[in-house]
């Protein structure tokens, strides 16, 4: 991955000041997550990045480009939101292949693709089933299958492990960690979980729409 960086970003709404202005780094390999109470401004930051919404000020650059008014589907990043977003009327397999066929991947190479990340995930042979009847657990797997699909440079997700049971939260979260070691991509996780936070590479915590720390 190229080196991603968010150059004095900051969020404002009318006259409400939502996100200070900040300057990170992000590198590839890295596992890194916003900390912090609800509204303190870690999902909009997430979202800029994203490119689901615009900052008011500052730049954000992917490999010394500009891509701060580039929309999100052409930033190329992969995406896990905390409510998974999975399409009820598609299968397992479907869910997976969604931003490949969005991107006209050919039928093969896209099925190839979905096998080898459902094998990955322990969902091997289950291409065919429907969503619903998945656990909360396999739906999140599912989720973060999904955002790998098109081989992203960068992952960033929404608490992804917020509906989840202790036990596991941490085997997802174990998962996602191994991933970011195998295949040099950044990983950019919301999280208000200190527990998990602490087994980031970074850990970044916001206040009232601030880093602090």
């Amino acid at each position: 991955m190229a080196d991603l960086i968010l150059d004095s970003i900051e969020k404002t709404f009318g006259s409400t000041r939502v996100l200070d202005p900040c300057s990170i780094k992000f590198s590839h390999g890295q596992f890194i997550c916003f900390l912090g109470p609800s509204g303190c401004g870690k999902t909009t930051l997430l979202r800029m990045i994203a490119g689901l919404e615009r900052p008011s000020r500052g730049r954000i650059l992917l490999d010394k480009e500009d891509i701060t008014e580039q929309p999100a589907h052409l930033r190329g990043f992969g995406m896990v939101f905390q409510s998974l977003v999975l399409f009820p009327h598609l299968t397992i397999g479907g869910n997976v292949a969604y931003p490949l066929r969005l991107r006209g991947v050919p039928r093969e190479k896209c099925r190839e693709r979905v096998v080898a990340l459902l094998q990955l995930f322990h969902l091997d042979g289950r291409e065919n089933e429907p969503v619903q009847r998945l656990s909360g657990g396999e739906r999140q797997r599912v989720a973060i299958a999904r955002a790998l699909a098109g081989q992203p440079s960068c992952v960033l997700a929404d608490e992804p492990t917020g509906n989840l049971d202790r036990e596991t939260a941490d085997g997802v979260f174990a998962l996602m960690r191994e991933l970011t070691r195998q295949h040099g991509m950044a990983f950019v996780m919301v999280t208000h979980d200190e527990s998990l936070a602490s087994r980031c590479d970074r850990a970044l915590h916001l206040k009232h729409g601030r880093l602090v720390a």
